[in-house]
C-alpha cells in the first residue's frame, strides 16, 4: 500500500481545505480552529512513509559498488538517527500538552501538523504508540492529543489502511466513553471520524449504519458525526455525497421499525428535549435528530403511528427557538408524504388547550416553567406551517389559502412579540418560496394574499422607526413582491398603502450612525451598513417586479407618485435613499423592461421636474443619483421615439405590437433588433452631456418633451415652490425660469391659467429674494404667449389684491409690448358686467356672481395705475379707461351691492375691505392723477363733485362735471375722447350710451371738436342718437342739439337776458336768489368761451356784495357763479377783472373758516380758479392744500401765495382782512391768523399802514385769541402779541 502512495500527489494543500466540524463546534476552545491556519514558509516537504519505503529497500544492489553500498548504508544510518530523533520530540510534545497551557497548546499544534506534512506516517505512529503505552492518561490530556490526531489526519493526503483501522478503533472506543469533560470529549473523538471521512468515508458509513440499526437507541456521538457529514457539503465531492445520501435513505427506510418500539421512541423525544448547553443553537447530533425523525416518518406507511409520533413532539417544550425550529422541521418533512395527517395534528393541536390559553392571555409578570414551555406553541405551529408548504412542493397549491389563513390567525390573535414575528416571516418565506417554485401557481386564485399583505403591513409598522437590527424589513418586503405576483392581482389602494408603508419604514430610518449606537451594546452587533443597503435592495426589487407584472406607463407613474414626497422631503438622507431608489427604477425600465412606445409615458415631465430640482440638492450623493436619473430617463426617452420611428417605417400592423401573453413584446428586453439600430447617441448616454453640468442635461431632456409633459413639468416645480426648504425653493424657481424660458409657448394653453393660480398660491412661500424674482421673471416671460389666461387666472385673486398678487402684475406689465395686452385684457373683463337677478342678495350663488370678473378687473385697473410699468400705456389708453371707468361706476350702482356691516373680530377686518363703490369711483380718481389729469381732478375735488357719482341719479351730474372740467381745462386727450365716444353711442350696454352721450354734449363747447367733427356731422351724430332705445340718451342728444354751437343767434339772446339776472340778486326770498345765480351760471356755461363780454366787470360787482352775506346758500351760490365767471375769462385779457379778482381773494380765502360746508366748498373751488386765472405758480400745490391741508402751515401757504406777489395787491388783502376783524368769531379768528403773518413778514408796512384803531383792535384781538381751545392757536397768539409790541409804535409808548 506504501507503494501505492508514494508518487501520489497531493490532491489538496492545507491552505485550501475547509476547517473541520470541530473547530466549528461552540463547544471546544475556538483556539483549535487557529492552529489549523499555518504559513506556507513552515511547511517542509512531504516525506511519508510511503515514499520512504519505495525510495529506501532493503535487498542488497549487485551491481552497485562497494563504495556505493558503504555510502547507502550511511545514508540508510543517518535517516534512521533522524527518524528516531523526530520521533521523540514528537513524543516528548504529545507528553507536555497535557499539562500545557492554551499558547503552548497551538505551539505543539503547529509543530506536530509540520512534522505530519513531512513524515506523516512517524507521526501517527507516535500518536497511535502514546495512545497504546499510556492508557492511564488523563481525559483532559486524550481530549488534546484527539485533537492533535485530527488535525494530523485532515494535514494528511493519504491515509494508509492500518492507520485507518486503528484510529477508527481509538475513535469509536472513546466517542461513547464519560467523561468529566462530558460532550465536549466525545465530540473531539467523533472529530477524528469526521477527519477519517476525509479519506475514505465508507469504512466510517459502514460503522454507522451497524450502531444505528442495532434497535437500541444510538449514542449521540453517532448523530453527531452524521449530522456533520450531511451538513458540510466540503467533506465529500459531488459524486461521494450522492452515494451518502443513497446510504442514508437505506437507513432511514431501515429504522421505520423502530418508531412501533416504545423505548426507542421514548430516548428519542429525551434527546430531543434535552437541554443543550447553549440554546441559541443546536449541536449537530440535535440537528441532524430531528430530520432523521422526521426522514423515518416521512418514510412510514402507518398514518396512526405517524399522527401519535407527532402529537408526542408537539406535546413538548417550545421554549427555545432552536427546539422551535427543530419541531417544524420534522413536522415538514412527515407532511411530504402525510400532508393531511400533518394538517389535521396541526389544527387539533392548535385547538388544544394549552395553545389556546396562550393566544391573547396577556403575560404575567412571573411566569412558571409550564407556562414558558407553551408561551411560544403559536410560533412552532407558524413554522410548522412553513416547513409543511415548503416541502410538499406542487402538492402544496390546493393547500395555500388553508394554510395562510391559519398562519394569518395565529398572527393576529396570539402575544405579539419578536419571537412571534420571526416565526411568522420565516413560515411566511418558506410558503412564499415553495409558490414560486411550483409550475401552476399563477394558474391559480388565492383568496388569502390580501389579508396577508394586511398583516405585513402591519408588521412593517411595528418595526421600530429609530432602528435597524433585524432583516423583518427586507423580509417583509420580500415577501410582499411575492405575494403581488400572484393571481387575483392586488387592488390600487391596498397597494398604494403597501408601498407608502414600505417607503415610510425604510426611507425615514435614522442616519447610519445613529443606526450603529443602537447596537453598540449588542455582543454580535450587525453590520448596519450592509443589513441597510439590503433592505434598500429588497425594496427596490419589489419596484421592479411591479413593473414587471405590469410593464405600464400608469403603474410606472403610479410608483412614482408614492416616491415624490420622499424626493421633496426636507431631510437630506431621506431624499438621498428616494433619489438612489428612483434611480435604480429608472434604470431598470431602461435596461429591462420598456414600455410600449406608443403608450403615453405620462410621469415624464413631472419625473423630470423632481428630478432636475433635486440636480441642485446641498447633498452631492443626491445631486449624482439625481443626474444619473435624468440620464436614464433620456436614453429612455430616445429608446422610446426611435422604437416608435421603427415600428411607423416598417408598418407594424397594430396586433403585432400588443403581443399576448406567450409572445415577447418587440420593445422588451430581448430585442436585440431595436437595441443594436438605435443612435450611438441614445445607447451610450455616458457619452453626453449627462456627465456634465445638470441644466445643460434638463435643456437637452426637455427638447424632446411633449406639450402634455412640459405641461406636467411646470405644475412639479410650481408645486417645488411651496417647499419649506431653501435649495428645493430656489431650484424650483430656476427650473420653473428655464421651462419658460425655452418652452413657454409649447405649455397648454387650457393649463397656464391654473398654473398661475398656482404660482400665486406658493408665491408667499418663496422667501428667497433671488428665487422670487425668478418666478416672476417666468411669469413675464409666460405671459408673452399666454396673456389672457394669465390675465383671468390673476383676477380670481384680486379682489382685493395682496402684497403677492401686485408682483405678479407687476410682473405681467414688466414688458412694454405684453403690459398693453394686459391692458387690453383687462378692459374686456371688465366690460363683462352682467346684472345677477340676486345683486343685491349677498347669498348669492357663487356661479351667479359672474359679475365678480368684472369688479376684479375694476379693482385691478385701480391698482395698476401706481405701478411704473404700467405707466405709459395708461396714459395712452386714456381715453378707453376713462370711459371704461365711468360706465364701470355705472354698472356698480345697478348691482346695489349691499354694504359691509360692522363685524367683530376677523369679519371686521374683512368688512373693512373697500366696497366696490368706492372702488370704483377710487379707480376714475387715480386715474386722473396718475396720468398728468390733475387740473380736471382739481375741478371735481374742489367742488365735492365726487358724491354725484355715489347714487344712479345724480350720477349723470358726475359726468357732466368731469367732462365739463375737461374742456374748461383744454385737456390733450379731448380728441382721442372722441375717436371712442362715436363707437360708444352705438354700443350694445345702454349705461355705455349714456356715458358717452353726456360727455359728448359737454365737448360740444370745446375747440377741439370742430378739429374732429365739422358741425354738420357732429349735429348728424346727435340727430341719429335721436332714434336710441333709452329715454334718456334721446333727451341728452335733444338737449345737445339746441347747443349755440348749431345756434349762433342764442348768444346775443343769452347775453340780453344777463341785466335781468342781476336785478334779481336783490330779491328778499332766499331760494328766489339762489335759483337766479344759478341760472345764471348755466347761462354763463351755455355761452361758452365768450362767456358775459363786456357784462362781465359788472356781473363780477354785483356778484362779490354777495360773498359776505349772512344767508349761507346765496353766499355759496354767490361764489359759485364768480367761479364760474372767472372760468369763462380764463386764456382772455385780465384787465377787466383783475382788481374784482384781486379784491376777492382774501375773502374767499377767509370763507375757507366759513361755518357752512357749501360756502366752504365754494370758496375754495373759486379761490382755486382765481389762482388759475392770475396765473399763480405751483398751483398743484395749491390745489392739494386747499383739498386735504387744514394746519396752520396750510394757511401760512395761503397767505404767501397773497402776499407775496405786489406791493398792490398787499395793499388789497390787508385791507380787506383788517375789514373781518368785525365778522364772526370763526372768520375774525382766520382773519387775525391772516394779518398776524403779514406782521411777522412785513413789520415795517404794517406799522406804516395800520392806524391806533387797528392797532388796539389787534390787540385786543390777540389777547382773545390766546384764549382758543385750540393750543396751536393759543401759542400762535401769544407770540404774535409779543412780537407785535415790539414792533408797535404805540405799545413801545
Amino acid at each position: 500500500m506504501d507503494g501505492q502512495h508514494s508518487e501520489r500527489p497531493r490532491s489538496r494543500n492545507t491552505a485550501d481545505r475547509v476547517p473541520s466540524a470541530t473547530s466549528l463546534n461552540p463547544r471546544i476552545s475556538s483556539s483549535v480552529s487557529m492552529s489549523m491556519l499555518e504559513p506556507s514558509h513552515m511547511k517542509a516537504p512531504q516525506d511519508s512513509a510511503c515514499r520512504n519505503q519505495q525510495a529506501h529497500p532493503s535487498g542488497v544492489l549487485p551491481h552497485k559498488s562497494m563504495s556505493s553500498q558503504a555510502a547507502l548504508m550511511f545514508k540508510d544510518r543517518k535517516m534512521f538517527m533522524e527518524e528516531a530523533y523526530n520521533s521523540a520530540i514528537c513524543f516528548k510534545m504529545l507528553r507536555d500538552i497535557g499539562s500545557s497551557e492554551l499558547p503552548y497548546l497551538q505551539f505543539v499544534i503547529k509543530r506536530v501538523r509540520n512534522m505530519a506534512q513531512r513524515s506523516p506516517s512517524l507521526v501517527m505512529e507516535t500518536i497511535r504508540d502514546y495512545f497504546t503505552d499510556n492508557p492511564q492518561i488523563s481525559s483532559r490530556h486524550k481530549f488534546r492529543l484527539f485533537q492533535v490526531l485530527e488535525n494530523v489526519i485532515k494535514a494528511s493526503d493519504c491515509l494508509e489502511d492500518p492507520w485507518r483501522r486503528s484510529f477508527i478503533q481509538l475513535a469509536l472506543d472513546n466517542m461513547t466513553k464519560s467523561t468529566e469533560l462530558e460532550d465536549t470529549y466525545q465530540d473531539a473523538a467523533s472529530n477524528v471520524l469526521v477527519a477519517i471521512c476525509r479519506h475514505s468515508w465508507q469504512t466510517v458509513a459502514q460503522h454507522l449504519e451497524t450502531e444505528l440499526l442495532t434497535g437500541t437507541f444510538p449514542h449521540r456521538s453517532l448523530f453527531y458525526v452524521m449530522g456533520i457529514l450531511s451538513s458540510h457539503e466540503e467533506l465529500l465531492n459531488q459524486e461521494d455525497r450522492v452515494h451518502w445520501e443513497e446510504l442514508l435513505a437505506q437507513i432511514i427506510v431501515k429504522s421505520v421499525k423502530f418508531l412501533d418500539m416504545d423505548l426507542w421512541s421514548k430516548e428519542l423525544l429525551e434527546a430531543l428535549t434535552k437541554p443543550s448547553q447553549t440554546q441559541q443553537e443546536h449541536p449537530p447530533e440535535k440537528a441532524f435528530l430531528f430530520t432523521y425523525y422526521g426522514l423515518i416518518l416521512q418514510a412510514a406507511e402507518n398514518s396512526t403511528t405517524v399522527r401519535t409520533h407527532l402529537q408526542a413532539l408537539l406535546e413538548t417544550s417550545h421554549q427555545w427557538p432552536k427546539q422551535r425550529e427543530g419541531i417544524a422541521l420534522t413536522v415538514g418533512l412527515a407532511a411530504t408524504q402525510h400532508l393531511d395527517d400533518v394538517w389535521a395534528i396541526l389544527d387539533q393541536f392548535g385547538r388544544s388547550r394549552p395553545v389556546k390559553w396562550t393566544l391573547q392571555s396577556p403575560t404575567p409578570k412571573s411566569q412558571s416553567f409550564e407556562d414558558l414551555q407553551w408561551k411560544w406553541a403559536s410560533s412552532t405551529i407558524l413554522l410548522a406551517y412553513g416547513q409543511m408548504a415548503a416541502r410538499a412542493k406542487t402538492h402544496i397549491l390546493p393547500w395555500v389559502d388553508n394554510i395562510l389563513s391559519r398562519m394569518i390567525f395565529y398572527f393576529r390573535y396570539s402575544s405579539w412579540d419578536e419571537t412571534l414575528k420571526q416565526s411568522f416571516l420565516s413560515a411566511i418565506l418558506m410558503l412564499v418560496g415553495a409558490i414560486s417554485r411550483s409550475e401552476g401557481a399563477h394558474s391559480y386564485e388565492f383568496s388569502q394574499t390580501s389579508q396577508l399583505l394586511e398583516c405585513l403591513m402591519v408588521l412593517m409598522e411595528k418595526e421600530p422607526p429609530g432602528a435597524l437590527c433585524t432583516t423583518s424589513r427586507q423580509q417583509v418586503i420580500h415577501i410582499a413582491s411575492k405575494l403581488c405576483e400572484l393571481r387575483p392581482p392586488i387592488d390600487k389602494d391596498r397597494k398604494s398603502r403597501l408601498l407608502s408603508t414600505c417607503f415610510r419604514s425604510v426611507f425615514a430610518l435614522p442616519l447610519m450612525d445613529t443606526l450603529e449606537r443602537h447596537t453598540c451594546l449588542f455582543l454580535e452587533p450587525p453590520n448596519i451598513q450592509t443589513l441597510y443597503s439590503q433592505t434598500l435592495e429588497a425594496l427596490d426589487h419589489m419596484l421592479q417586479s411591479f413593473i414587471m407584472q405590469s410593464p405600464t406607463a400608469s403603474e410606472m407613474k403610479f410608483l412614482l407618485m408614492h416616491l415624490y414626497p420622499w424626493l421633496a422631503s426636507e431631510k437630506v438622507h431621506e431624499r438621498q435613499r428616494a433619489a438612489h431608489s428612483c434611480m435604480i427604477l429608472l434604470r431598470f425600465l431602461n435596461h429591462r423592461c420598456f414600455l410600449d412606445p406608443k403608450e403615453d409615458f405620462r410621469p415624464m415631465g413631472q419625473l423630470i421636474g423632481m428630478l432636475g430640482i433635486l440636480c441642485k440638492d446641498p447633498d452631492s450623493v443626491t445631486q449624482h443619483f439625481s443626474l444619473e436619473g435624468v440620464g436614464q430617463l433620456y436614453q429612455f426617452l430616445m429608446h422610446q421615439k426611435a422604437e416608435a420611428a421603427l415600428q411607423e417605417e416598417s408598418h407594424i400592423p397594430k396586433e403585432l405590437s400588443q403581443p399576448g401573453a406567450n409572445e415577447a413584446s418587440p420593445w422588451s428586453t430581448g430585442d436585440q433588433r431595436t437595441a443594436s439600430s438605435l443612435p450611438q447617441k441614445v445607447m451610450s448616454p455616458e457619452d453626453t452631456i449627462f456627465h456634465q453640468d445638470s441644466s445643460r442635461a434638463i435643456k437637452e431632456i426637455m427638447k424632446y418633451l411633449t406639450a402634455t409633459e412640459l405641461t406636467d413639468l411646470v405644475w412639479t416645480v410650481i408645486e417645488g415652490l411651496g417647499s419649506t426648504s431653501a435649495f428645493h425653493m430656489q431650484a424650483a424657481a430656476e427650473l420653473l425660469l428655464a421651462v419658460i424660458w425655452e418652452h413657454g409657448a409649447k405649455l397648454e394653453t387650457t393649463k397656464v391659467a391654473n398654473m398661475g393660480r398656482a404660482i400665486h398660491r406658493h408665491l408667499c412661500s418663496v422667501h428667497v429674494p433671488k428665487a422670487k424674482k425668478n418666478v416672476l421673471q417666468a411669469i413675464t416671460l409666460l405671459a408673452r404667449d399666454h396673456t389672457s389666461e394669465l390675465v383671468a387666472a390673476f383676477l380670481d385673486f384680486s379682489m382685493p389684491l395682496d402684497s403677492h398678487a401686485l408682483c405678479l402684475w407687476k410682473a405681467l406689465g414688466a414688458e412694454k409690448s405684453i403690459s398693453r395686452l394686459v391692458l387690453a385684457v383687462l378692459l374686456a373683463w371688465l366690460k363683462e358686467r352682467p346684472l345677477s337677478t340676486r345683486a343685491g342678495n349677498g347669498n348669492a350663488h357663487p356661479k351667479e356672481k359672474t359679475y365678480l370678473y368684472s369688479l376684479a378687473a375694476m379693482n385691478t385697473l385701480h391698482e395698476l395705475q401706481f405701478m411704473q410699468e404700467f405707466k405709459k400705456v395708461m396714459q395712452e389708453a386714456y381715453p378707453q379707461l376713462l370711459l371704461a371707468l365711468l360706465t364701470q361706476i355705472h354698472y356698480v350702482l345697478e348691482l346695489n351691492l349691499p354694504k359691509a356691516k360692522s363685524l367683530p373680530g376677523q369679519q371686521a377686518q374683512e368688512a373693512a375691505l373697500p366696497s366696490p363703490q368706492s372702488t370704483s369711483l377710487e379707480a376714475l380718481k387715480s386715474l386722473l392723477f396718475t396720468t398728468g389729469h390733475w387740473h380736471d381732478f382739481a375741478h371735481l375735488e374742489l367742488q365735492g363733485a365726487w358724491e354725484r357719482f355715489s347714487s344712479i341719479i345724480t350720477y349723470p351730474q358726475g359726468v357732466v362735471l368731469l367732462a365739463r372740467a375737461m374742456v374748461k381745462n383744454h385737456c390733450r386727450k379731448v380728441k382721442a375722447m372722441l375717436g371712442q365716444l362715436l363707437p360708444s353711442l352705438q354700443s350694445q350696454e345702454e349705461r355705455e350710451r349714456k356715458v358717452a352721450i353726456l360727455i359728448f354734449n359737454e365737448f360740444l363747447y370745446s375747440p377741439a371738436l370742430l378739429e374732429v367733427l365739422p358741425t354738420q356731422a357732429a349735429r348728424t351724430v346727435l340727430a341719429k342718437v335721436l332714434c336710441d332705445p333709452s329715454p334718456e340718451v334721446r333727451v341728452s342728444s335733444l338737449q345737445a342739439l339746441g347747443n349755440i354751437l348749431f345756434h349762433p343767434e342764442k348768444e346775443s339772446l343769452l347775453r340780453a337776458q344777463l341785466p335781468h339776472f342781476l336785478e334779481g340778486f336783490f330779491q328778499k326770498s332766499e331760494p328766489v336768489v339762489v335759483g337766479i345765480m344759478n341760472t345764471m351760471s348755466e347761462v354763463l356755461h351755455q355761452l361758452g368761451m365768450q362767456g358775459a363780454g363786456a357784462q362781465s366787470l359788472n356781473v363780477a360787482i354785483n356778484v362779490h356784495i354777495f360773498f359776505d352775506d349772512e344767508r349761507d346758500q346765496i353766499r355759496a351760490a354767490a361764489m359759485a357763479l364768480f367761479g364760474d365767471l372767472v372760468d369763462t375769462m380764463a386764456g382772455g385779457k385780465l384787465s377787466d377783472l383783475q382788481t374784482q379778482v384781486h379784491q376777492s381773494m382774501v375773502p374767499l380765502l377767509l370763507h375757507l373758516k366759513d361755518q357752512c360746508p357749501a360756502v366752504v366748498t365754494q370758496a375754495k373751488f373759486a379761490f382755486y380758479r382765481c389762482a388759475v386765472l392770475l396765473r399763480w405758480q405751483q398751483r398743484h400745490i395749491l390745489f392739494c392744500t386747499l383739498a386735504w391741508e387744514h394746519s396752520l402751515s396750510a394757511r401760512h401757504f395761503l397767505w404767501t401765495c397773497l402776499m407775496t406777489r405786489s406791493q398792490e395787491e398787499f395793499s388789497i388783502h390787508l385791507a380787506q382782512a383788517l375789514k373781518y376783524l368785525h365778522s364772526c368769531h370763526h372768520m375774525m379768528t382766520w382773519a387775525i391768523l391772516f394779518i398776524g403773518y403779514t406782521i411777522c413778514y412785513f413789520p415795517q408796512a404794517m406799522s406804516q399802514m395800520l392806524s391806533n384803531r387797528d392797532m388796539d383792535l389787534l390787540l385786543h384781538a390777540f389777547e382773545d385769541l390766546k384764549k382758543d381751545p385750540a393750543p396751536s392757536i393759543q401759542e400762535f397768539a401769544t407770540r404774535q402779541l409779543l412780537f407785535f409790541q415790539k414792533v408797535s409804535p404805540r405799545s413801545q409808548k
